[in-house]
């Protein structure tokens, strides 16, 4: 089983050495040697550079060697990645929707509503999501078990907690976009079933729909056989 990236990176800081030198390395706000990481949590240069190394392992710090001077060894120095760590169980996808809200305000035309430029924003992620899916696979023609097998793999990344009910249909467990959903949940859930509808046309997956199927708990949507009514 295939350990989540951001669990690994925040299992790292569950050391109280390692944190230290990840907020002092942080708080820098410029390249760190092992001596100044060793120097700020109080232990030796060797120590420092296992737990170093273990916070680059985890995608937290990354390192290079600086130019080397007249005298001496290029000296390795520690920085903090660009990446973001962030975890929640369930999980929550509030950026997918931030995104498609975001570029909904941007390309709003004159003839739109605010709601109609979001769904339409959404059905294009969708669309650019499942192309590219496509694009990666290769499946060739696809039927209902295998597109439905396809989209699995996709909304488990996105937090979705997919469950095979039957051969022609899966369900959603998890909203990703919980609690945002809960406050607006007609435009939230008319945006999930354009991006998940959207993500069906660009898998190429004709003979499968995102239907609306609300259910105290879970998400509004289920994927099913276009011929299940």
């Amino acid at each position: 089983m295939q350990v989540n990236p951001a669990i690994h990176a925040v299992a790292a800081l569950d050391d109280a050495l390692r944190g230290g030198m990840y907020s002092f390395i942080r708080a820098a706000r410029r390249p760190i040697t092992r001596d100044e990481a060793a120097a700020a949590v109080g232990i030796s240069r060797k120590l420092a550079a296992f737990h170093l190394d273990k916070l680059v392992g985890a995608g937290l710090l990354q390192a290079r060697y600086e130019p080397a001077g007249r005298v001496g060894r290029a000296p390795k120095v520690y920085e903090p990645t660009n990446t973001d760590i962030r975890i929640t169980i369930p999980a929550r996808r509030p950026d997918i929707l931030a995104e498609i809200l975001v570029e909904a305000v941007l390309t709003e035309t004159p003839t739109e509503t605010a709601r109609d430029a979001a769904i339409r924003v959404a059905s294009r992620h969708g669309e650019s999501l499942g192309a590219a899916e496509r694009a990666r696979r290769r499946p060739g023609r696809l039927g209902v078990e295998r597109a439905l097998t396809l989209a699995e793999n996709m909304l488990a990344h996105h937090g979705f907690e997919p469950t095979r009910t039957g051969p022609a249909c899966v369900r959603l467990r998890n909203c990703p976009f919980h609690p945002l959903a809960a406050g607006a949940p007609d435009l939230v859930c008319a945006i999930n079933h354009a991006f998940l509808s959207g993500f069906l046309r660009g898998l190429h997956a004709g003979n499968v729909e995102a239907a609306l199927e609300p259910r105290a708990g879970e998400c509004c949507v289920e994927l099913r056989s276009a011929a299940a009514k």
